[in-house]
């Protein structure tokens, strides 16, 4: 070993760090943001698992499909996967979707499988 290496044992001057320690373990602010980053995080994946949930109880699909379901409308709408989630939940709450979101998600639901959206007109 070389005599002037430091080791993890090695006295180091005040304001330096051993080779393993990464810069802001502490502070106290960072680690704020990372639990509300989590805590986002779990929310909106709750929020996307009752939106599979209610295209696999609505539209007869599996949880992948319904997953499949969710990011397709999100694409062909422009509008972010959580809102077309929340929209979806509100849809099961309160019977409303905006007439675009529900008619791509129709034509979605309609390539996975046959289905019928509750509310809907009968097919011609």
């Amino acid at each position: 070993m070389d005599p002037g290496a430091l080791t993890d044992d090695t006295p180091r001057p005040e304001g330096t760090m051993s080779p393993d320690a990464r810069p802001d373990d502490d502070d106290p602010r960072r680690l704020r943001e990372e639990i509300d980053q989590l805590k986002a995080a779990v929310t909106s994946h709750a929020v996307v698992d009752q939106a599979i949930g209610m295209m696999v109880a609505l539209g007869r699909v599996t949880p992948e499909q319904g997953w499949d379901v969710l990011r397709e409308v999100s694409q062909h709408t422009n509008i972010k996967l959580r809102a077309v989630a929340e929209m979806i939940i509100v849809w099961g709450q309160q019977g409303e979707l905006p007439a675009d979101v529900r008619a791509v998600l129709e034509e979605t639901l309609d390539k996975y499988g046959p289905t019928e959206i509750p509310g809907a007109p009968p097919p011609q």
